[in-house]
This record gives C-alpha cells, sequence and structure tokens, in this order.
C-alpha cells in the first residue's frame, strides 16, 4: 500500500506539473499537501507497529520473557503486510 500510495503521488505531481493552472487551484495544493501528510502519517504508523511486533517476538524467544509467553499461550506477531490486491488500488479523488 505504501509503495502504491507514493507512485500514485508521484504520477499525480507529475500530471500537475503540466496544468499550471491546476497547481495555482488552492483546492489541489490542499490535496497535495493532506496526501503528502496521510502518506506520512501512514509510513510512520507501519513502522512504530513492525517495529514493536519485533521487540514482542524477539522477547518472547529470550528467558524469563519466552517461559511467560509459553505459559500463556502467545504467539508471534505478524507484521503488517497487504496481500490482497484489491487493498492496493489507489483511492478515486474528485473535486
Amino acid at each position: 500500500a505504501e509503495k502504491s500510495l507514493a507512485g500514485a503521488l508521484k504520477s499525480l505531481f507529475a500530471v500537475a506539473e503540466n496544468y499550471p493552472q491546476l497547481q495555482a487551484a488552492q483546492n489541489f495544493l490542499d490535496l497535495q499537501k493532506q496526501l503528502a501528510d496521510t502518506e506520512d502519517k501512514i509510513q510512520a504508523a507501519r513502522r512504530f507497529y513492525n517495529g514493536n511486533v519485533r521487540d514482542f517476538n524477539t522477547k518472547q524467544e529470550v528467558f524469563p520473557y519466552n517461559t511467560i509467553a509459553g505459559m500463556f499461550g502467545f504467539k508471534k506477531a505478524e507484521f503488517f503486510e497487504i496481500g490482497e490486491p484489491s487493498e492496493r488500488e489507489n483511492p478515486q479523488v474528485e473535486f
């Protein structure tokens, strides 16, 4: 999803360069800023989540955490990944 969003944004900004009147429109400028902010937030959230999953999984392999994890039936957590092609589709944006 992250790569799809980044690719879509690059394409959108490349098209906008060919249309100066579009770049001057305040709605488009606001949309550009919001999309870039959203992309940054998604990347940060994914890194935060995957970092916590990595730490959680690592601790389950070290004493005494492995004993506690075994007693309570904790399983390894999975990293955030998008597997479905339909989830990778870019959203439609209309003005």
